[in-house]
C-alpha cells in the first residue's frame, strides 16, 4: 500500500501537479472516500493513472483489512482457547496449592513447589507476572485473591494449602478470610510485612505466618555470628537434599543462638530434648571459641553465647528459647 501511494503521486506529479496535491488526491482515492477532483483529468494519461490508483488501491486496502481482521480474531481465539484451556487444567486439580501473588517471594515458592512435584496454581493480578509465570509452564488464574468467586475459579475447595505472598498485610488479611469460610480444612500460610499483622492473620484463619524479612534478618545474623554452624543447614547437595527429604518428614533444622539469659543457657543436650517432649534434637554446637561440636553426650551442657543446631518437628507451637 506504501509503495503504491508513493508511485501514484509521483505519477500525478510527472502529469505537473504538487506533491500536496497529488498525496491528498491518492490518499483518498485508495481509500475510497472520493471527495471528488483536485485538477480536471482529461488527458488519457492521468485517467490511466486514477484508474489503476483505484484498482489497486481499492483492492489493496480490501487485503489489508482482511489481514487485520484475521491477526485480531487469531488473537481472540488464542486467548478464548487459552483461558478454557487453562480453565479444565485447574477444575481438574485436587490437593494443589493456591499461589496468592507472583512477586519475589511468589516467585520463588513456585520454582520450590515445582521441584518439589507440587501441583499448584499462580493467582495475580498483574498480566505481566502472570505471564512471566506462564513462559515457565506454570499455571495462572487472573483474578483478585479476596473475590470468592477467583478463588472458587481456582478450586480453594479442593485445594490442600494457600499461601498468601502479596506485599500486602491488610490484602492478606482479607483473603485469609475469605479463604477461611469457603474452606475450614484448607493449610493457609500467610506472608507477612509487619510483626504486628501477625496475631491479626492467626486470628483471620491463617495456620501459619511468615514474615521474610525476619526470617532473612535471622539468617544474616546466624551467618556472622556462627558462620560454620550456619552453613550447616545448607552445605553440599548430599546435605540439602538431606534436609529436603527430612521436611518431608515434618522435620526441620535450625540455627539458634543461645543468649546469656536464655533457659538453654547451662542446660544439657538431654534436659533440653527433655523439656521440649521430643519436639526437638540437639544435633550441634558452635562454642563462642570457635569449636564445633557434632558428636554430642546427653551431658553436654549448652553455654550462653553458643549456637546450636537444632532439629525440630514443623509447625510446632511452643518456642525453644524463652
Amino acid at each position: 500500500m506504501l509503495a503504491l501511494i508513493i508511485l501514484a503521486s509521483s505519477a500525478y506529479v510527472m502529469e505537473g501537479w504538487s506533491w500536496g496535491d497529488a498525496f491528498y488526491f491518492v490518499t483518498f482515492t485508495v481509500f475510497t472516500v472520493g471527495y471528488g477532483e483536485l485538477h480536471p483529468i482529461l488527458t488519457p494519461e492521468l485517467r490511466a493513472i486514477t484508474i489503476a490508483t483505484i484498482v489497486l488501491g481499492c483492492t489493496g486496502v480490501i487485503f489489508l483489512t482482511g489481514v487485520l481482521v484475521q491477526f485480531i480474531t487469531y488473537s481472540q481465539l488464542q486467548q478464548l482457547l487459552g483461558t478454557r484451556r487453562m480453565k479444565t487444567q485447574i477444575e481438574k486439580m485436587s490437593g494443589h496449592v493456591v499461589v496468592c501473588g507472583y512477586g519475589r517471594i511468589g516467585e520463588a515458592l513456585a520454582e520450590e513447589l515445582k521441584a518439589g512435584g507440587i501441583k499448584f496454581v499462580i493467582l495475580d493480578t498483574d498480566e505481566t507476572r502472570l505471564a512471566r509465570a506462564a513462559s515457565h509452564g506454570y499455571p495462572t488464574w487472573t483474578g483478585d485473591a479476596t473475590d470468592e468467586q477467583v478463588l472458587r475459579a481456582v478450586g480453594v475447595s479442593r485445594a490442600r494449602a494457600l499461601v498468601t505472598a502479596v506485599p500486602n498485610d491488610a490484602i492478606n488479611v482479607f483473603i485469609t478470610l475469605t479463604a477461611r469460610d469457603l474452606n475450614k480444612n484448607l493449610e493457609i500460610i500467610s506472608r507477612s510485612i509487619s510483626p504486628r499483622s501477625k496475631g491479626k492473620l492467626l486470628q483471620a484463619g491463617a495456620n501459619s505466618v511468615v514474615a521474610p524479612t525476619h526470617i532473612g534478618a535471622e539468617r544474616i545474623a546466624q551467618l556472622i555470628l556462627f558462620p560454620r554452624t550456619a552453613r550447616l543447614t545448607e552445605g553440599t547437595e548430599r546435605l540439602q537434599a538431606m534436609a529436603e527429604g527430612l521436611r518431608t518428614l515434618g522435620l526441620d533444622i535450625e540455627v539458634m543462638a543461645v543468649p546469656p539469659d536464655s533457659t538453654l543457657a547451662g542446660a544439657t543436650v538431654e534436659a533440653i530434648e527433655h523439656s521440649q517432649s521430643g519436639n526437638v534434637f540437639v544435633i550441634a554446637i558452635n562454642r563462642k571459641n570457635g569449636e564445633t561440636l557434632t558428636r554430642l553426650a546427653p551431658s553436654t551442657v549448652v553455654e550462653a553465647e553458643d549456637g546450636v543446631v537444632l532439629m525440630t518437628r514443623t509447625g510446632r507451637d511452643t518456642p525453644v528459647v524463652s
